[in-house]
């Protein structure tokens, strides 16, 4: 029997499915600031989706799933990109640290994630995270 697992499952999938349950979780709404900004100084605009705070959500979530105690600096380096600079060369800026902030600490108050100092400091997702992320795998 084939591993029904979130790390198996195609990751887009999985985020879209997870981002339509976690958009209608009361914990992570989208605050009101979240119309007006960036998700990275790289980026020249605001998203253009209506439920992109939701889809971030569940990337984020997916991500402290695989890869383990993580905090805010290296998720702002797996959501960075290049800047486009005119005739200068592009360079990688991280992404916006309020963004992944607010979500870790809505994930938090929603009891998907916790934080953790020993071994490695970050925050990890908790069993109920887990359960979830491996339920809605099962369904995709």
């Amino acid at each position: 029997m084939k591993n029904l697992d979130a790390r198996n499952k195609d990751p887009q999938k999985l985020v879209n499915a997870t981002a339509d349950k976690l958009g209608s979780m009361d914990e992570l709404k989208a605050p009101e600031w979240s119309k007006f900004a960036k998700t990275g100084a790289s980026k020249r605009r605001s998203p253009d989706s209506q439920n992109w705070w939701s889809v971030r959500a569940a990337s984020i979530l997916r991500r402290i799933y695989i890869d383990g105690p993580v905090g805010t600096s290296r998720l702002r380096v797996v959501y960075g990109s290049r800047k486009h600079r005119g005739t200068k060369r592009e360079h990688f800026y991280k992404a916006s640290g309020a963004v992944i902030r607010t979500i870790l600490q809505q994930l938090e108050t929603a009891g998907m994630i916790k934080k953790i100092d020993k071994p490695k400091k970050g925050r990890i997702i908790t069993p109920k995270g887990q359960k979830f992320l491996d339920n809605l795998a099962k369904t995709v």
